[in-house]
């Protein structure tokens, strides 16, 4: 057995048990029900105000967090088994570290957004947001698949999670900017922190292992899967959190328009840019959820479903050429290695999102909102901000999230690359599975197997 398999064999049992014992005392000491889950808060509550059991939040919120749950789990989890040698690490660790970020999401956005007498209050609400900030952590491990080890990969999302909940407490209560589909806490955050940190992994001898890169016919088809889960459930992801009535279902619709346009817009380009016209199974797994992303921020918004369309093929188009072209300049000239390429995926339809929603909120009108502007835009419905002043709070939001996500991910890279001693090994907790040492470089996941064929 390898001493790094031994290192493994005793640091992350201790480390998992470690996590778990802090999260369940500091549940013990701090977290209860909050007045819909307890069940003498909410009959009292029944009582008081004549409600009936529909009345109750958790079912108009819970099959929006069945779909989220599915995204990050299997979504995000089978996304991630593209790599022929490293399919048991993604998806595994996945789970690993989603599991461990959503219990330590519960206590960080507990502690900024329903602490009151000393008590984090808990509910249906609670659960879609503590899966909303494991995607982005999930997101950050897209650009380190194969490059760190799961207990690296833990002490990161410990991290990640508290800065996360920072981030999104400035833009979400402090600036007071819409996001409901998480363009800039979620996908621009992940995505730049992930980057950030990959950039300074960075080692140049790890270029000699590309040859283990690659992916075959059905590691590419579970990849495949995951793809679909995301593409289906994206319009929940968007909406779970939207007010109730016709900001969700507007929510839905524009995502729902933007991501098939997204999709039919990946198509086009990617057979475009590839020799023969061949169809690149990355950009098909990939860029085809960019249209998800891009109306993140504006989906509430009364963005049209004319807009949406547009955003969908502006995502696609960005997407496709940025794996095409851009991600081998980032590795090449930056020395960025993006596994996964969450830049393109997340990063660059992230920003465009934020810059998006920022722009349909200079356009909004009291003609256009009506009695809704109080729901989507209500500082602008009360007076406190006009729409102009608005925008300019969404652009800070977004200068907030690179921000925070990149002095986050200097730490978090700094840390990592000064433990020399610590080989950076994530599938070694496999090795019975035969998985090998980790990547290094992936200059924009060339083609691997044969291509598609129009």
């Amino acid at each position: 057995m390898s001493g790094h398999a031994t290192n493994l064999r005793v640091k992350l049992p201790l480390l998992c048990a470690l996590l778990q014992l802090t999260t369940v005392l500091l549940f013990a000491f701090f977290v209860q029900y909050d007045s819909q889950t307890s069940p003498r808060l909410w009959h009292e509550e029944v009582q008081l105000h004549s409600k009936g059991p529909l009345d109750h939040d958790f079912y108009p919120r819970y099959p929006s967090f069945q779909d989220v749950h599915v995204m990050v789990f299997l979504g995000f989890g089978f996304l991630m088994t593209f790599l022929k040698r490293y399919s048991f690490g993604g998806v595994a660790f996945n789970f690993l570290i989603a599991a461990f970020a959503l219990q330590w999401s519960i206590l960080i956005q507990g502690f900024f957004h329903t602490f009151h007498n000393g008590k984090i209050h808990v509910g249906i609400e609670s659960m879609i947001n503590a899966d909303f900030c494991a995607g982005s952590v999930l997101i950050s491990f897209g650009a380190l698949l194969g490059k760190t080890s799961p207990v690296q990969l833990l002490l990161m999302a410990g991290l990640e999670v508290t800065l996360f909940g920072i981030n999104e407490y400035i833009l979400l209560s402090l600036l007071q900017v819409k996001d409901a589909g998480g363009s800039m806490t979620i996908h621009t955050f992940g995505a730049y922190f992930g980057l950030v940190v990959s950039r300074l992994l960075f080692r140049p001898h790890l270029d000699k292992s590309r040859q283990r890169e690659g992916s075959t016919y059905h590691s590419d088809l579970f990849a495949m899967i995951g793809t679909l889960f995301l593409w289906v459930f994206w319009p929940s992801f968007n909406s779970a959190v939207t007010a109730h009535g016709d900001d969700q279902q507007r929510t839905v619709m524009n995502t729902y328009f933007s991501l098939a346009s997204s999709t039919l817009t990946t198509f086009a380009v990617s057979a475009l840019v590839n020799r023969g016209g061949q169809l690149d199974m990355v950009h098909i797994q990939n860029a085809a959820l960019a249209g998800g992303v891009i109306v993140g921020t504006s989906a509430e918004m009364a963005l049209t479903p004319f807009g949406a369309l547009i955003a969908g093929c502006v995502a696609g188009l960005v997407a496709t050429l940025g794996f095409k072209f851009l991600t081998p300049i980032l590795a090449a000239r930056l020395k960025i290695q993006d596994t996964c390429g969450i830049h393109n995926l997340h990063g660059l339809p992230g920003l465009l999102g934020a810059l998006l929603g920022a722009l349909v909120a200079a356009l909004a009108t009291p003609d256009a909102y009506g009695e809704g502007m109080a729901d989507v835009f209500p500082l602008v419905a009360s007076g406190q901000r006009s729409s102009t002043r608005q925008s300019l709070f969404q652009l800070m939001g977004l200068l907030v999230s690179l921000g925070v996500a990149m002095v986050g991910g200097l730490l978090v890279g700094e840390w990592r690359a000064g433990q020399a001693s610590i080989p950076a090994s994530s599938s070694q907790a496999f090795h019975l599975c035969r998985e090998v040492p980790p990547l290094g470089c992936n200059l924009g996941r060339e083609r691997r197997g044969p291509a598609l064929q129009p």
